[in-house]
């Protein structure tokens, strides 16, 4: 059955409980929890809260968490900036099972100058997928590995690529950002699906517009093609809608985002 999230992120400027209150008045019935929402990264990393707000809102009833990315790339040309970002990648797969996470999402770094990445960037990403399927032996968290927009330094962008990881790595899973997709075409996310169904555990659902991702879906008919496209291959993962304030025009106050994540939500539950 699909379960209906939002990344915490959209709440970025709240307190733990205040985003898990939030959430809960969406009508979507799930979280993906962003390991760097401010009140968490900023304060240690307090897991018995977040799992204090899990029991305190059962109708949240299913919880994904995302890798922290900020500052972070695990294909650094810099050794250290490499090892401490697959650090915090296996870190994020421990706090996610203390969680009761059912995915974590990771992302695939990147080639640190904006060329296209070498053979040198791929040995790179090879050392960090064979540390996290290392990590993952004997987990009951499913990490997903997230396609990047299609900009010239990414090292993951093409849906044949994705196809020929999970291929490899069958332990390793899919998160689909249909807003990184779209910035190549509007048929991209389609294509993914279509590749890279059997292993999709996670959809990052926004709108790529003007040049920027993580719009609102606002019924717009490619969100819709998309969310059809999941229904034919029976997708029974998280729909997480990833949006981000600042594509706004100005502030919104918090009961302004939950009518966004509540509008939107109900045009999910009504395509799938």
């Amino acid at each position: 059955m699909v379960s209906f999230s939002v990344a915490s992120m959209f709440f970025h400027e709240y307190t733990i409980p205040d985003i898990f209150s939030f959430v809960s008045r969406t009508g979507l019935n799930a979280m993906e929890f962003w390991l760097e929402t401010p009140h968490f990264w900023l304060r240690n990393l307090p897991v018995d809260e977040v799992i204090a707000c899990r029991k305190a809102h059962p109708e949240l009833e299913a919880f994904t968490v995302h890798s922290p990315i900020l500052d972070l790339n695990p294909c650094s040309i810099n050794p250290e900036v490499a090892d401490i970002s697959i650090e915090y990648a296996v870190r994020s797969l421990r706090i996610a099972e203390q969680l009761g996470a059912s995915v974590l999402t990771i992302h695939p770094g990147r080639r640190t100058a904006k060329r296209p990445p070498s053979n040198a960037d791929f040995v790179r990403f090879d050392h960090y997928i064979s540390v996290m399927r290392e990590a993952a032996t004997g987990s009951s968290v499913k990490i997903g590995m997230e396609n990047m927009e299609a900009i010239v330094n990414s090292l993951l962008c093409i849906p044949d690529r994705m196809r020929t990881l999970l291929d490899n790595e069958p332990w390793l899973f899919f998160t689909l950002d249909v807003a990184h997709a779209q910035s190549k075409s509007e048929d991209e996310a389609i294509r993914y699906i279509e590749l890279c169904h059997d292993r999709l555990v996670n959809v990052h659902i926004s709108r790529f517009d003007h040049g920027k991702a993580h719009f609102p879906l606002d019924r717009h008919e490619s969100m819709a093609r998309v969310m059809e496209c999941l229904k034919n291959y029976h997708f029974a993962g998280s729909l997480t809608l990833e949006i981000e304030d600042l594509n706004f025009n100005r502030h919104y106050t918090a009961d302004e985002k939950i009518a966004v994540l509540a509008r939107d939500c109900v045009f999910m539950k009504e395509a799938v």
